[in-house]
């Protein structure tokens, strides 16, 4: 009785699971549908369109890690009806393509719209992504003729920026005067001076994240254009330990309750991890930790000590502004060199880990070419050495033969002349006599 009724279980247990595997075989099917293979007829058909499309490359680890990512992006903006078609490009097999859209790196994310070209270097999330797509590709500036509307917008956009040229509709918005531009992010507002702030399309580069983000390496990519240096937690999100948890809650209460000290200067966040630092650094970072990079010229500062709270950050912070903390790394040309070296070898270890295969390939047949043309090099050189060695010393013989022989000949005629004239007098001598 236990065995019969043990089969139909474990019967129904397997084609739960295949029906499963079917289920989550047709979802990927759907999403890849909605993501267009594109090739060389991109190039002259893509002005018709408004285009999302990501240019990758097939052995690059990240690329693989943004795909399914991606067929979700795909699937929601046909879902919601967005006028933005979603796409990818093999960047190796199309580079002539990739290289006239500027691409430099795997994956690249651009909005193609019309003449234009966006880039996208924010989080690799779907929402972000797509609220990257519909505010790129709408109207550059909208009217917000009522609170309604207001409220709209502010629940859509984590950070934008508002023009107020008259009376302002917004009730909890108090100006000292018009007309003014704020930025509206971290729950509160921001209003522009031109004295403190300097120029408003740098105010507006600087202002345009949160004061604390969740970093990753396409956000400290855009947040070197900012200027600003950006103090991150290092942390593994898995660990729940005390120290990992409060390194970060130190950032966040900095970040928060300190922004009017260090928000011209400063930006804060974490970060799960700490492989891209490693790429950044050229080094081994010890997780958690609390590292402060300057992205616009890659030095970077590390902890001279341990931090015991949100006033030790503070102080540290303060010191690398008044200099007393020296920094790291940087872009001289030693430094240059090294992360050229750095790069490269990434990169073959990369290609070697994500497939064996192609590395063997990629770098196995060019030695191997070389090796055979360095023997082939190798051989003819030694054996052209040989003959013509060979060659000088018969040359040599014959000579030395040639000339003992003129000298026997030499010596056979002299002989045969000197005889008769010593002959010649004797017979003469003996006539004489008798």
């Amino acid at each position: 009785m236990p065995q019969s009724t043990a089969r139909p279980t474990r019967l129904r247990s397997w084609a739960t699971s295949r029906l499963f595997a079917a289920v989550i075989l047709l979802n990927l099917a759907v999403c890849k549908g909605f993501v267009e293979d594109l090739n060389e007829s991109f190039k002259d058909n893509r002005k018709d369109d408004i285009w999302l499309v990501d240019f990758y490359a097939p052995w690059c680890g990240h690329c693989k890690k943004l795909e399914p990512i991606w067929n979700e992006v795909g699937l929601e903006m046909k879902s919601i009806g967005s006028p933005v078609k979603v796409g990818k490009m093999d960047a190796t097999s199309y580079s002539s393509i990739a290289s006239e859209f500027g691409v430099r790196g795997y994956p690249t994310i651009k909005l193609l719209k019309g003449d234009l070209a966006y880039n996208y270097r924010g989080p690799r999330t779907k929402d972000d992504i797509i609220e990257f797509a519909h505010r790129v590709s709408g109207a550059l500036i909208r009217p917000l003729p009522s609170q309604q509307m207001f409220d709209h917008v502010q629940k859509r956009h984590r950070v934008f920026f508002v023009y107020i040229g008259g009376e302002s509709p917004l009730k909890y918005v108090t100006l000292k005067e018009m007309p003014a531009v704020l930025v509206f992010k971290d729950n509160t507002y921001f209003v522009y001076d031109e004295y403190e702030d300097g120029d408003l399309s740098s105010w507006i580069s600087r202002e345009r994240f949160q004061n604390y983000l969740t970093m990753d390496g396409f956000l400290l990519y855009e947040l070197g254009d900012t200027g600003k240096l950006v103090a991150i937690a290092v942390i593994d999100e898995k660990n729940t330990s005390l120290e990992h948890t409060r390194l970060k809650s130190i950032i966040q209460e900095v970040a928060r309750d300190f922004r009017d000290h260090f928000h011209r200067n400063f930006q804060f966040g974490h970060m799960d991890g700490n492989d891209y630092i490693n790429t950044l650094l050229m080094d081994e970072l010890t997780v958690p930790t609390i590292v402060v990079l300057n992205t616009s010229n890659q030095q970077y500062f590390l902890l001279d000590r341990h931090i015991k709270d949100a006033s030790d950050m503070v102080q540290f912070i303060n010191s690398i502004l008044d200099g007393t903390v020296p920094a790291q790394g940087g872009d001289s040309i030693l430094q240059r060199l090294k992360r050229v070296m750095f790069d490269a070898k990434s990169t073959i270890v990369s290609i070697f880990k994500s497939s064996p295969l192609l590395g063997c390939f990629l770098f196995g047949l060019p030695l191997g070419v070389i090796s055979i043309m360095c023997y082939g090099i190798y051989t003819a050189d030694t054996e052209g050495g040989y003959i013509e060695e060979r060659y000088e010393v018969s040359k040599s013989e014959m000579e030395n033969q040639e000339q003992i022989e003129e000298r026997k000949e030499q010596e056979s005629i002299s002989g045969e002349s000197l005889v008769p004239t010593m002959q010649e007098p004797k017979d003469v001598l003996e006539k004489k006599k008798d």
